[in-house]
């Protein structure tokens, strides 16, 4: 149909890869199954610096779905390279030890307090319930042991920036009042979508300047 640019969101991971070795256009990743949803990283990065200096440094953690995270994958290895500093939280089911392989220098807790004591940043990712079936860990004890509440979130710096890709459950990987805090970024997040893939597209035409 003449695209001079397509956009693939896709269940298989790594179907972006295999159609843009079939096309002389430019292809971008908009998720590919649990692989890795770039953009993302991109606009949480952009947000992150859009409050702090600079990455090197930053404490991040990152509590919820490790496992089934495209996002998480990503914003690992984007914020790892520019020197930030990452916990992952979450149950043995959403975080094998396997996880720490995903970059140098990752740190696995299994306590939402330990994770986010003296956090810069705490990325708080969703969680479906239907992941829950079936497993050791039911919903009511996820919301016990690993929902964000203001309590252990103030267990970070005063001036940690809460962030999640959305979109967010309210009253299970957070409470309401954590979502609609001043130190809430996610609003701002879905907003910073805009330019950032704007920009991918540009650069991807060849129109960045």
């Amino acid at each position: 149909m003449g695209a001079d640019v397509i956009v693939i969101r896709h269940p298989r991971a790594g179907a972006p890869h295999l159609m843009a070795s079939h096309l002389d256009i430019p292809v971008i990743n908009a998720g590919d199954g649990m692989h890795e949803h770039p953009s993302q990283a991109l606009l949480d990065t952009y947000t992150i610096l859009r409050h702090k200096k600079t990455l090197k440094g930053l404490q991040v953690a990152i509590v919820g779905d490790i496992y089934h995270s495209r996002v998480a994958r990503s914003a690992i290895h984007l914020l790892t390279k520019f020197g930030a500093r990452i916990t992952l939280c979450g149950p043995p089911e959403f975080l094998p030890e396997l996880a720490t392989s995903l970059a140098p220098g990752l740190h696995i807790s299994r306590t939402v307090e330990e994770s986010v004591h003296g956090a810069d940043v705490v990325m708080v990712l969703r969680v479906q319930k239907e992941r829950l079936a079936g497993q050791k860990i039911g919903v009511q004890d996820y919301v016990a042991r690993y929902q964000m509440t203001m309590a252990r979130l103030k267990l970070a710096k005063t001036d940690a920036l809460l962030m999640h890709p959305g979109p967010i459950i309210r009253g299970l990987e957070l409470t309401w009042e954590v979502a609609d805090c001043p130190q809430s970024a996610i609003v701002e997040e879905v907003r910073n979508g805009v330019p950032v893939r704007m920009a991918i597209l540009a650069k991807a035409l060849g129109r960045a300047r």
